[in-house]
């Protein structure tokens, strides 16, 4: 357990309110950090970080398409607590849109994808850039996606935009280094309500073309990024594949 000791951090999970943020932040609260959950329109994220374990956390609301919120946000965890070690880019947005449908990709779909799941992400990192480095040992996890690398999911403007995220990571690795680290975890499909419209019966199907024969779930996830915070300490400008051999 001491390898997965977080005490005296502060991680902030942007998007921390979705079912993968808050797998994140579980874990890294159990890990002893103190955790910033972010939310956009979820009326239980104060539950939620009412019941996490530790003490010290905070739910606040922030929209990562408007970068002032964010800007709020990192104002919020300075004066708070003084500090910011770990940034964790969970929140996305997509839409299905068969592949050939192009029609149906309309400009606003393409903006809105491009602007939450990877502008958003970016801006977040921008305002917190000072505080990671801060110390000399922050870390930035990106929630990808194999679609980033296969072409397939959703829809196109997201596979881009994923794809956009894993060249982000490995640009800001380079560029922040050797204060801050730079992770990705890129995930295939997770048992989560992220995708609308796609029911157990997707899933299962999906699954026995997966060589585990099962997809991911938000643990998964989060258990991936608490290994980037405490056993990968070496790493950057990686990506961590959590999707039980998919993109094989």
């Amino acid at each position: 357990m001491l390898f997965h000791d977080l005490s005296g951090k502060v991680a902030v999970v942007v998007g921390g309110s979705g079912g993968i943020g808050r797998a994140v932040s579980l874990e890294l609260a159990r890990a002893g950090a103190q955790v910033v959950v972010t939310y956009f329109s979820d009326d239980t994220a104060a539950e939620f970080v009412s019941v996490l374990p530790g003490g010290g956390h905070a739910a606040m609301p922030a929209c990562v398409e408007d970068t002032a919120s964010l800007r709020d946000l990192a104002a919020f965890v300075k004066a708070r607590y003084g500090r910011a070690d770990i940034l964790v880019n969970c929140a996305g947005f997509t839409s299905p849109v068969a592949a050939e449908d192009l029609e149906a990709l309309d400009d606003d779909l393409i903006d809105r994808t491009f602007a939450v799941n990877w502008r958003g992400p970016f801006a977040a990192i921008r305002v917190f850039r000072a505080m990671l480095a801060e110390h000399g040992d922050g870390l930035i996890v990106n929630i990808s996606s194999i679609a980033g690398q296969t072409g397939i999911g959703s829809n196109i403007a997201y596979c881009a935009a994923k794809a956009g995220i894993d060249v982000m990571t490995k640009a800001l690795a380079r560029s922040l280094a050797p204060e801050v680290r730079v992770m990705a975890i890129a995930p295939g499909i997770v048992d989560t309500c992220f995708v609308p419209g796609r029911t157990d019966g997707f899933n299962q199907l999906v699954a026995k073309s997966i060589p585990l024969q099962r997809i991911a779930t938000a643990q998964d996830v989060a258990d991936a990024v608490l290994a980037c915070a405490t056993l990968l300490r070496y790493s950057t400008g990686s990506f961590v594949l959590t999707d039980g051999g998919r993109a094989l």
